[in-house]
């Protein structure tokens, strides 16, 4: 009989050593920042929508003393939707593996199942803030929930020969049927994320995390307008990142996110966000076909953004 591919034996695993500490360290990045950040949701269909309501603009509004009234312009929400997609991890580990003595049992069902699915979170986040469209998908191609960039339509500072995506319905109503378009890359400046915060906050929104590469955290970090840097008095080092940023509107956490595409800058009310489960993260076994055992993990989910006009993005950033 064949061993399947990737099973988990003995021969792949080098930590089986009885004279080995008992613990185990990984360096490999587990946070997924922004979806902790956001809210979550349950839905019950592949395609989720919700709605958006924008108030009219404040105005001159006085009366005749006596006069008729008159209907006003109705305020009606605009349906906003976006598709689930299904993110899996597959484990397989032989019966010898598991009964071995493993350093911390790495090598057990346990222990793969815990790390896999720290992986697919990291899938999860990764894909969340990609700059793909929504796609219903097909019997033989996966349905595709559309990243935050694809979102964002109002609040953008993007370079030459970028563009924003568009929807499927009128105006903005619909789900994001094509995705950004890329510019040329520039250097962000504490000018253009002044902007974009002046924007969201134009829009009613109260905007508090910017979430960003770890190349444009030390970018922002050198922003003038900051120049101050706070000193811990604990341990009497100077503390030279800017982990909050004191704009006109309000304070906002810049936050590095490591799964995030480099080229861009969220800023983010994370009030207005939230992953949306058909199905949240699970695992089951699957039918045993030899001297092994098999789980699958999975989660079926997608990405609500409850008004684009609460974030702002700065892409095509060096």
């Amino acid at each position: 009989m064949a061993v399947n591919a990737n099973t988990n034996q003995t021969y792949d695993v080098s930590t089986i050593r009885e004279d080995l500490s008992d613990a185990l360290t990984s360096i490999s990045p587990t946070e997924t920042i922004f979806m902790s950040s956001i809210g979550t949701r349950n839905v019950d269909n592949t395609y989720f929508e919700w709605s958006e309501v924008d108030l009219a603009a404040a105005g001159d509004n006085r009366a005749v003393e006596g006069d008729a009234a008159t209907n006003s312009a109705p305020t009606n929400a605009v349906r906003k939707g976006n598709y689930t997609q299904i993110s899996t991890k597959t484990v397989e580990v032989s019966s010898t593996n598991q009964a071995v003595n493993g350093v911390a049992d790495a090598q057990t069902v346990a222990k793969q199942v815990a790390y896999k699915l720290s992986e697919m979170k990291r899938d999860m986040e990764k894909m969340l803030l990609d700059n793909v469209a929504a796609s219903a998908g097909s019997a033989s191609t996966a349905r595709q929930s559309a990243g935050l960039p694809a979102f964002l339509t109002s609040n953008t500072a993007r370079g030459t020969g970028g563009a924003d995506g568009t929807t499927s319905g009128t105006g903005s109503a619909g789900y994001p049927n094509a995705a950004a378009t890329d510019g040329t890359k520039r250097n962000i400046t504490e000018a253009i994320l002044k902007g974009v915060i002046a924007d969201c906050w134009d829009a009613g929104a109260e905007p508090s995390v910017v979430l960003c590469g770890s190349s444009q955290k030390q970018t922002i970090s050198g922003f003038t307008g900051n120049a101050t840097r706070y000193k811990e008095a604990e341990d009497s080092k100077l503390n030279a990142a800017i982990d909050v940023y004191i704009s006109d509107f309000g304070e906002l956490q810049i936050v590095p996110a490591r799964h995030i595409r480099a080229r861009d800058v969220f800023v983010l009310d994370p009030n207005y966000a939230a992953v949306a489960y058909l199905q949240t993260a699970k695992q089951e076994p699957l039918a045993k076909n030899g001297l092994s055992e098999r789980r699958l993990i999975s989660a079926e989910y997608g990405l609500q953004v409850t008004s684009e006009k609460a974030h702002g993005v700065i892409a095509d950033v060096n």
